[in-house]
């Protein structure tokens, strides 16, 4: 049956006006807008993922890729996988290179090949460094299995714990962050990130034994610094009172304006600390505190309460004592 012209009509008024929306879209207007030029390739979120399964299979084999290889198999696997990983992360730092710099680059037939050698030599530099990342995820492992009652194996810790799921990614990202690689460190942080939902900048200097308990919501900011054997609970945010501003009101980039967390600290679920302030070694942060100021070592900081506290309690901090 024919479709009645008031049918017609009708369809046609609550039908979008595209060529319209199209028009808005690419007019003059394009030269203001986040849009990549055509000669500038992208990096790739699915092929940095993929580079990261590689190495989480490098850092722990037998746990992630293939499993129940022996000996002699699994050299072979991590040999495959280390040139894999070389072969991914040269193109992919080329790739952020250009995306991250090449202002000049202005022909559709360009694409970065002139930063080629740059990412060689930098994804060169990433895999001398491998042996040092492996160490210090297996002292955060040890940090993770001491530091949960309910971790029945360091094993368990490897294959379930977010932290260190996170700290794989970190460990990564910040020493491509030192190598000054553009945009690839970020955007390895935010992959752990969006699936963890614990923030650590790549930017952050975090000590061996490192272990964040649960996770959800920890925020850890760019010039952070965190010694040995430090433990943050889920909630905890390491972020800047201030942004400094230039002459012109410019955001002035690279100050450090995050705290240093010195050895063996805890900090429990809530606690909130910005600034550059230097929380002493071997304190104990309690939950959902407000920390501007230094705090000196082996200080325990607690919220107010609604008694005194004892004498022998010797809190550093505490409001109650005015």
């Amino acid at each position: 049956m024919e479709e009645s012209l008031a049918n017609i009509n009708r369809r046609k008024e609550t039908y979008p006006d595209i060529e319209n929306i199209l028009k808005e879209l690419t007019g003059d207007r394009r030269s203001e807008r986040n849009i990549p030029k055509p000669s500038a390739d992208m990096p790739s979120l699915s092929e940095l993922s993929g580079m990261m399964e590689l190495l989480r299979s490098v850092f722990f084999p037998g746990f992630f890729g293939v499993g129940g290889l022996g000996a002699d198999s699994t050299r072979h696997r991590l040999t495959s996988d280390l040139d894999r990983v070389f072969r991914l992360l040269s193109e992919q730092i080329k790739l952020g290179i250009c995306f991250g710099g090449g202002e000049d680059d202005d022909g559709p037939g360009e694409i970065c090949d002139k930063y080629r050698q740059a990412a060689l030599g930098m994804a060169n530099d990433f895999m001398k460094r491998i042996p040092a990342i492996r160490d210090l995820l297996d002292s955060d492992v040890l940090a993770a299995y001491e530091g949960d009652p309910a971790a029945k194996s360091k094993a368990e810790t490897i294959f379930c714990y977010p932290s260190i799921w996170a700290m794989t990614n970190h460990r990564v990202a910040h020493e491509l962050y030192k190598l000054s690689v553009p945009v690839i460190p970020r955007i390895i942080s935010e992959l752990s990130h969006a699936r963890t939902g614990i923030d650590i900048n790549p930017g952050a200097a975090i000590g061996e034994e490192f272990f964040i308990d649960h996770g959800t919501g920890v925020v850890i900011g760019e010039t952070s610094v965190i010694g040995k054997r430090c433990r943050l609970y889920q909630g905890v945010t390491l972020g800047a009172l201030s942004f400094p501003k230039d002459a012109d009101g410019n955001p002035i980039k690279g100050l450090p304006r995050h705290p240093i967390l010195e050895d063996r600290i805890t900090v429990y679920a809530g606690a909130t600390i910005l600034g550059r302030v230097t929380i002493g070694s071997d304190s104990i942060i309690g939950g959902n505190v407000w920390i501007t100021a230094d705090v000196p070592p082996n200080s325990r900081v607690v919220p107010p309460r609604s008694t005194e506290p004892a004498a022998s309690d010797k809190l550093s901090g505490d409001a109650t004592k005015g």
